[in-house]
């Protein structure tokens, strides 16, 4: 029998890969590490980076096993679904996976200037209602900007339409540099170990006959970004465990 909710917590708790600092606990307790993950955690000066929004940690672990001389951490608010990866992680011993508990709208409190050099975003909440809770909008760009080295990678993968056409149009808006872009990657000939990591609600997709889409650009420094000003059609499918997404209309 598979451990509940508690039970997960409670391992996560006593986990030393695992932080958890969801936002109800950042004013009264600042995240030391801030800056010093290579430092104070990895004890090396290898790249970090982040898979935002990580879930069950397929990618984190997945990335770490094929890079060592890299630095994984997943970060997300669901500990109950972090927990796979973080216990995967644990029992494999790798040393360069890092797994941290805490809301998204709060990521730059955690890394310094220039401590990240890649962003995974995996299968992310489309977020049709709202521009500002999108992981590609330029509010979050602004985020990852504070941490992100200059130039760094920002990868995409997602089931959903609307968030692929979205982060183009934000893309295009902003002129940022592209490094690969295709809205169909499993029939794109592209052979990448990476892009062989399939997460669990990815196949779920794949059953279900939807495109991966997948996009890398580079986000820069310098700039002001701008929203793109566009209505974009909405997905018309039920997302697994969700609301139906079809139930959202855009305005005429």
């Amino acid at each position: 029998m598979g451990k509940g909710k508690l039970a997960k917590f409670a391992d996560m708790a006593e986990y030393p890969h695992v932080f958890e600092h969801p936002y109800s606990m950042m004013e009264e307790t600042p995240f030391e590490m801030k800056g010093n993950w290579g430092r104070d955690f990895f004890k090396n000066d290898h790249p970090i980076v982040l898979e935002l929004g990580c879930g069950r940690g397929e990618y984190t672990v997945g990335l770490s096993r094929r890079y060592p001389e890299k630095n994984f951490i997943g970060v997300d608010i669901k500990g109950a679904r972090m927990w796979t990866g973080a216990t995967d992680a644990l029992r494999e011993g790798l040393k360069n996976v890092a797994f941290l508990r805490t809301n998204i709208e709060i990521i730059d409190r955690f890394f310094g200037p220039d401590e990240v050099r890649e962003i995974w975003l995996t299968f992310s909440d489309p977020q049709m209602k709202k521009a500002t809770k999108r992981l590609t909008s330029t509010y979050f760009m602004n985020r990852y900007r504070k941490f992100l080295v200059s130039g760094g990678l920002v990868h995409l993968k997602t089931d959903s339409n609307f968030m692929f056409t979205y982060t183009k149009c934000m893309i295009e808006e902003n002129h940022l540099p592209v490094e690969f872009i295709t809205d169909d990657l499993y029939h794109s000939g592209m052979d990448d170990d990476i892009l062989s990591i399939r997460t669990y609600y990815e196949q779920q997709w794949l059953d279900r006959g939807l495109n991966i889409k997948y996009i890398c650009f580079r986000l820069p420094q310098e700039g002001m970004l701008r929203e793109p000003d566009v209505e974009i059609e909405l997905d018309d499918y039920r997302s697994y465990n969700r609301s139906k997404r079809s139930g959202l209309r855009t305005s005429k």
